[in-house]
């Protein structure tokens, strides 16, 4: 009977896994950009920020000088909690709105963001569409032109590309980096696709205001982006990445502040796994919706990454134990035809997405440590699985202030070499 179980489990995994790279054979060729419109829409950019005084600014210079007449957006700073000089920076700007809140018992980038939009809809002036950032952030200059074309292209929810500034910084950053890459090619471009839903990426976002006014945010899980993309598509409102609308994140440099941002967001996929990964399927099925199916095993992720561990944990120990072990393995009836270019694919796949995805030459190196961070996330999954139900929101520190100037003149250099 327990053998049954550990050979079922096995097979769920390998099936996700085998699933998930059929899937990314769609990710190799994009789909053709829509046609572009004259500048129209009308933007509130929010910039989400808790004691980001060392950054800041350069996102609202960068904000500032965007390809897009000025008079169609403005700029609001979300100081939510903040104990520095954030406020006083933001509101040094000329024509920049600094909105304080102060809220201990709601902290979050959920909350400072729905506080944040119910300021937005008592203002005397309405936006076609609100965009939002983190302050830790650049953006292409033509981001917001690009964001107007997907909304008269019809587009209610769009997701820019989640791209890094600081690959160079150290081998975590580069890792970090890397997964960036891999994720926006092999997951988001290969469900844009194949029609299915995109997932938004925390930053970068641009949302319709009339849907945000019909739907309300809602999403106060340490993965709010997530969880606002799951109350879209069972609304059957699918989010779109846009390729060419670049966002440059800012990665943790050391080990330490990587794995508690990465163990923050495991959390909160834990927590909403566990409240929508059912109803979603349920609804995906009986609606005979692939789109919704694939969303619920997308958010499912964190449950089979944990079930991946303890049948890998499983297996190991039924291989050491004496004689011949009491479970099966399914992997000694796949032939070798099958399992070794399956096993080929997923690794040659990092260095050939690096190569499309044009990164810098020197993150080619990182690929080396890669593994290693591949394999932090297994302690970083166990222990978000026991601790899912804490809340408490982790803040990243940032020390030295990288511009898009410098950004583009390193892109610019690595291309030249």
């Amino acid at each position: 009977m327990l053998n049954s179980v550990v050979i079922s489990l096995q097979l769920f995994v390998a099936l996700v896994g085998l699933y998930q790279v059929a899937l990314s054979l769609f990710g190799w060729r994009r789909k053709k950009s829509l046609p572009s419109h004259p500048a129209q829409k009308s933007f509130a950019v929010l910039i989400a920020a808790h004691n980001e005084e060392q950054v800041v600014g350069a996102l609202i210079e960068n904000l500032l000088k965007m390809k897009y007449p000025r008079h169609l957006y403005d700029i609001f700073v979300i100081c939510d909690n903040c104990t520095d000089r954030t406020a006083e920076i933001a509101g040094s700007y000329e024509g920049v709105h600094a909105y304080v809140r102060h809220n201990m018992n709601e902290r979050g980038k959920g909350y400072a963001i729905q506080w944040m939009l119910g300021e937005l809809w008592k203002l005397p002036k309405s936006y076609d569409a609100v965009v939002m950032f983190d302050a830790d952030n650049l953006a292409s200059t033509d981001f917001l032109q690009l964001m107007n074309d997907d909304l008269c292209n019809g587009t209610r929810v769009i997701q820019g590309y989640l791209d890094t500034k600081n690959p160079h910084d150290s081998w975590i950053s580069a890792s970090n980096g890397i997964n960036y890459w891999f994720t926006n090619r092999m997951w988001q471009v290969s469900r844009a696709k194949v029609g299915f839903s995109n997932f938004l990426g925390g930053t970068g976002m641009c949302f319709e205001t009339k849907l945000l006014k019909e739907i309300g945010w809602g999403a106060t899980s340490l993965v709010e982006d997530l969880e606002f993309s799951i109350h879209c598509i069972m609304r059957d409102i699918y989010p779109r990445i846009n390729y060419e609308a670049r966002v440059f994140d800012e990665k943790p440099v050391t080990f330490k502040a990587s794995a508690r941002q990465r163990l923050r967001w495991t959390q909160g996929q834990f927590d909403v796994a566990t409240k929508y990964f059912f109803p979603l399927l349920w609804q995906g099925i009986k609606q005979r919706k692939a789109a919704k199916i694939d969303a619920a095993f997308y958010v499912f992720n964190p449950y089979t990454f944990l079930l991946g561990v303890i049948v890998t944990a499983i297996m190991w120990f039924s291989k050491l134990a004496p004689g011949d072990g009491p479970f099966t393995s399914i992997y000694e009836f796949i032939p070798v035809w099958f399992m070794l270019p399956y096993l080929a694919y997923t690794v040659i796949q990092f260095p050939v997405v690096l190569l499309v995805e044009k990164a810098p030459k020197r993150v080619f190196y990182h690929l080396i440590l890669f593994p290693v961070y591949l394999l932090s996330w297994l302690p970083i999954t166990v222990y978000a699985f026991f601790t899912q139900r804490n809340r408490q929101w982790s803040h990243t520190e940032h020390t030295r202030v990288i511009r898009l100037e410098e950004v583009q003149s390193n892109q610019a250099g690595e291309l030249t070499r």
